[in-house]
């Protein structure tokens, strides 16, 4: 066992942000460190992962997930390196993924942690293209959207971690079409000419409904959702008989303090016979095993491509978080804890 360390900086949420979250809703404290019990491990984190789920987890109300504690450290994915084992099967310089992120050191349930190989892939990974927002993306395709060879595929927020891998999932399983939206000319850019999307549009340039149906002339078949509001409008509209939509997220309302009206159209549900489903990754967990084997496959055929936005020092995570929110990241939002 090495030396450990005096204490661990970790961020705690001090109050339940009303809107739009800000700084003073946080708190950067310092909390001792203590050997691990029997069981448990101990992790110096080296990456953890800010997403924007975790808005609703800031909110005192029942939910899939439940909230985060005032006061209390915040938690989300993380890897790093274990520093002290009181667990079979866990040795000091084993890498682990493991759910107590926005922390120095995290004190593990041997049981909750994940061994990851660096050698196999960068560590980041398992925090994105290889981890919760790539088994999401894939899972939300293929398992909820039903997605098959031939199919017209429309993504919203299509730069981010999740967006930018169901479009080059449905290119390389044999979309007829795919198109993203994506919140400046420069994501626009990258998602034609990075990532290979038939067309793409800056959703700030003009109605997403107009912007839609210039780039899917002849519809779509699957929509998947990460926005909401006036694209899961535009979507509906759009969409064939017998589409379907996997309904991720909808980051375009997280911040709201008012309830948000839903589609004015969703009466085209009926007559085209349209299926939206809610997608939650902890339902597939079953995938994971083909997922990482399929992935990993295009990844190091370099089929697949990825992005991964970095801020660096534990400092810098809340920034990183709203970062997320006002969609400052392309790809994966990652905070590398010692900068």
């Amino acid at each position: 066992m090495s030396v450990l360390p005096a204490s661990s900086r970790e961020w705690h949420l001090v109050a339940r942000p009303h809107g739009w979250p800000t700084p003073a809703d946080f708190a950067l404290r310092e909390t001792p460190v203590a050997a691990p019990a029997e069981g448990r491990i101990l992790v110096r984190n080296l990456h953890f992962s800010v997403d924007p789920y975790m808005r609703g987890r800031m909110n005192d109300v029942k939910s899939y997930v439940p909230p985060f504690k005032l006061d209390h450290p915040m938690d989300g994915g993380a890897v790093g390196e274990v520093i002290a084992s009181n667990a079979e099967g866990f040795a000091v310089g084993d890498h682990v993924l493991h759910g107590l992120g926005w922390r120095e050191y995290a004190d593990v349930q041997a049981r909750h942690a994940t061994k990851v190989d660096p050698g196999l892939a960068p560590l980041s990974t398992y925090l994105g293209v290889l981890g919760m927002t790539g088994l999401t993306a894939y899972a939300g395709l293929f398992e909820v959207a039903s997605f098959k060879e031939g199919d017209a595929v429309f993504v919203s927020g299509a730069a981010g971690a999740v967006g930018s891998q169901v479009g080059q999932m449905a290119k390389l399983k044999g979309a007829s079409r795919v198109i993203g939206s994506a919140g400046s000319d420069e994501k626009v850019k990258l998602l034609v000419e990075e990532y290979g999307f038939d067309a793409a549009f800056n959703y700030k340039n003009g109605p997403v409904k107009d912007q839609l149906r210039a780039a899917a002339p002849d519809g779509i078949d699957v929509y998947f959702d990460n926005v909401g509001g006036d694209h899961l409008e535009a979507a509906i509209s759009s969409l064939n008989v017998h589409g379907r939509a996997t309904i991720c997220g909808m980051i375009a309302q997280y911040n709201d303090t008012e309830p948000v009206p839903g589609p004015r159209n969703m009466a085209m549900i009926i007559g085209k016979r349209l299926r939206l489903q809610g997608v939650l990754v902890g339902d597939h967990y079953d995938l994971q095993e083909q997922f990482v084997q399929e992935v990993g496959g295009w990844l190091r055929s370099g089929e697949l491509k990825y992005r991964e936005t970095f801020a660096e020092g534990i400092e810098n995570g809340v920034e990183a978080f709203l970062g997320v929110l006002r969609g400052d990241n392309t790809g994966k939002m990652i905070v590398s804890v010692t900068g």
